[in-house]
Formats: structure tokens, sequence, C-alpha cells
């Protein structure tokens, strides 16, 4: 159900002409098809019923199952947002939005799309270094990057001594570092893997440093049983095809190097304007507004969880923040109160290779479960609880309901 232009059922709702722009009275539109973006079309469509049209823009018609592209068979990690958002009647552009101006968004190819309200759900991208030849690097940021990634893994993994250097090691760089074994077995078979040099390189001088010292034995303990060589307090001063070169001289050869360094805010869509903070994301108010008609929701708006906690850019926090915002879109739409965002959960679960998951509750993270029996909550989570909600109308516009 590609769609170049904005569509409408008109069995409940009709179009207003308004210059070269056509809009259903009460639209809420929402920019970005992530998972704060689909969790707003489907609250937005639960709260708002048949008073209001939905649309969602999205430059693909995929939810790209970001959370776990340091896994193996990349390809496969993307689930379709057509499916939802049809059963629930909401309308699916394609598209790339490049302004918003008097209640219009505009796009870079195909008719613009008027609101009522607007949802910026646009997401973020990998924060990239400033470092000589950065672009001989991989990385696992988006769908694309991961798939050429695991194609050059794959022509390398039958050499004698497959060699990675994974740039990062916060949350993503350590899942992958101790993925990367069993990545190379499936490519080559398992001594290949066991043959593999795999080094963990980060400028902090410990491992996890924004994760605290809670889950800090648990890795430590992987990346050892794991034989993850780790090299943090360092300076990387360029990265050529074929090797690291940190700052003072030192080369560390590699056949491939993948950065996992963080995350920036997308920037804003022209003609939104708003305060930002140090990594891009646009501050919104407890209603998850940034004007009056504008909403923000996911890794694009700095909200804050609690007086002393914003909210993080990830699956888990961008998950609530789209079904609120899209919520209070639509209460907003039909004349009803908002709701203040709040995160009444916030858990922790890491992979870690072999050695299972720690798993952990809570900000201060001190790990609950670990192990075997802390996998298999990461295999829920990432096989089952991030995906788009499936089934009949009912069920999936409940599984858009705050809990």
């Amino acid at each position: 159900m590609a769609v170049s232009g904005p569509q409408l059922d008109t069995a409940t709702s009709h179009w207003v002409q308004s210059g070269d722009c056509r809009v259903a009275q009460s639209s809420i539109v929402i920019v970005g098809g992530g998972f704060a973006g689909l969790n707003a079309a489907l609250a937005a469509r639960r709260v708002g019923g048949d008073d209001v049209s939905v649309t969602l823009i999205s430059r693909e018609p995929w939810l790209t199952i970001r959370p776990r592209l340091y896994e193996a068979n990349p390809e496969t990690l993307r689930a379709s947002l057509i499916e939802p958002l049809a059963t629930v009647g909401v309308t699916f552009v394609a598209g790339e939005a490049t302004a918003v101006e008097d209640g219009c968004v505009s796009l870079r190819v195909g008719a613009p799309v008027l609101f009522d309200r607007l949802v910026i759900a646009t997401g973020s991208a990998m924060q990239v270094p400033e470092i000589t030849g950065v672009q001989y690097a991989h990385s696992i940021d988006d769908w694309s990057a991961a798939v050429i990634f695991d194609q050059r893994l794959a022509q390398i993994a039958s050499s004698a001594t497959p060699h990675l250097a994974v740039i990062g090691a916060g949350f993503t760089g350590i899942e992958l570092a101790l993925e990367l074994r069993d990545r190379i077995a499936v490519h080559a078979g398992a001594d290949a893997g066991e043959r593999a040099r795999i080094t963990l390189i980060d400028r902090a001088p410990i491992v996890g440093a924004e994760l605290g010292p809670g889950p800090r034995p648990a890795i430590e303990e992987a990346l050892s049983a794991a034989r993850v060589e780790v090299r943090c307090g360092v300076t990387i001063a360029a990265i050529t095809a074929d090797a690291v070169e940190l700052a003072g001289g030192e080369r560390i050869a590699c056949d491939i190097s993948v950065m996992c360094t963080g995350l920036r805010a997308a920037p804003l869509i022209p003609g939104v304007a708003g305060a930002t903070d140090h990594l891009g994301r646009v501050h919104v108010d407890a209603a998850l507004r940034v004007t009056p008609r504008i909403f923000a929701a996911g890794d694009v708006a700095r909200a804050l969880c609690s007086p002393n906690r914003e909210a993080l850019m990830s699956c888990q926090h961008a998950l609530t923040l789209g079904k609120f915002a899209g919520e209070n879109a639509a209460r907003d739409a039909l004349g009803q109160p908002l709701i203040d965002y709040s995160q009444l959960r916030y858990v922790t679960c890491l992979a870690l290779g072999r050695s299972g998951a720690v798993f952990s509750e809570g900000w201060d993270r001190v790990p609950k479960v670990t192990g075997a029996a802390a996998k298999a909550i990461k295999t829920e989570i990432n096989t089952r609880r991030i995906y788009p909600p499936t089934g009949d109308r009912a069920a999936i516009l409940e599984a858009s309901r705050l809990s």
C-alpha cells in the first residue's frame, strides 16, 4: 500500500481544499515511521475514533527493528507499517517531510499535507565523530547499514584470523562485540568464529560508562569469556581501510571497523521552531507539545520522565512517548484535557552474547536477573514486545493504550 499523496476513507471524513493542500477536518499527521511514530498514529486513532483522520508520513513502509541490528541476519529485521495502519484506518503517505508552514507539511515529492495537529517523530541517527577516515568504518545504525556490514562480515569471515574493531563501548557496542563470534560462525562455521579477533575501543575509561556500576561486573565477565580485547581510555586519531590508528601512534590492524558511537536527534524539520539540547532534541512540555499544535515524541523529543530524569533515546522510551503524543494530539483536536507524560517503568536488558544477558529495573540498574534467564527476557522483548501489534482492529488499538 505505497501511497504517493494524501488519501482518506471518505466514509468517515471529507476533504477540504486549501491552496495546493488537501486536508480532512480534525486531521492529525505524524511524521516518522519508527517506534514513536507508529505508536503515536495508533494511539491517535484509538482516542480520536471517527472524529479525526490520522495520517502517517514516512520514507519507507517499514519499521526497522533497530534494537536488534547487532544480531545476525539483519535483512530480516524490519516489519510492515502498512498492515497495522491499514487495519485501524490510518493513512500511510510515502514521503520525506521537507518543511512545516501554516499547518502544512511539504514533501520532497508529492502533494503537501495539511494538519490540525502534528506529531514530529523523526528519530535519531548515529553521532559520527570527527575522525580522519571515518568513511572507512561501517555502522549498524539503520537497516541498510547493518545489511552492508553483514555482507562485508561474510567476505572476511573465512580469512585465517578475521579481526574486527568495534568503536564505542556503550550499549550497542557491547552487544555487537559479544555477538560477533557467532555471527562469523553463521557465515563461515564455528572454527572461524573462534579464530576471530575482536577489539572493543572507547575513549571512556571503562566499558558501559553510561550504564553505571550495576551491570559492569556482568559485562566485564562476559567480555572476558568471549575473549574480546578491551581498549578503553584511548583516543582514535584516524581510521583507514585496514586499521584504527590511536593518538600516540599505535596502529590496530583490522579487517573491519564498525562504529557504535551513540545517537543524535534528527534535525528538526524546517519551520518547526523550538529550543534544542546538546543532542539536538527539541524541548517539549509535560504534554509533549513543542507549540500549541505541534507535538514531538521519541528520540527527537527532550522530555522529562520526572523532575530529575530525561527520557532516554531508546526504543523503550520511544514506544511510550509515541503513545502519549498521539493520545494528546487526539485529545487536543477533540477539545479534551491533555495528560502529562510519565515513564511508569524503566528496565535495562543488555544482551551479553554467549553469557546470556543482564536485566535490571529502575535507574540504579542493579541487576535482578542474569545469564540464560535474562536472555529469555531479552528474547521476549526483542522478538515480541517491540514489534508492531497484530490482530484485528480492536486488538491493535488496545495495544496502543497507556499502561
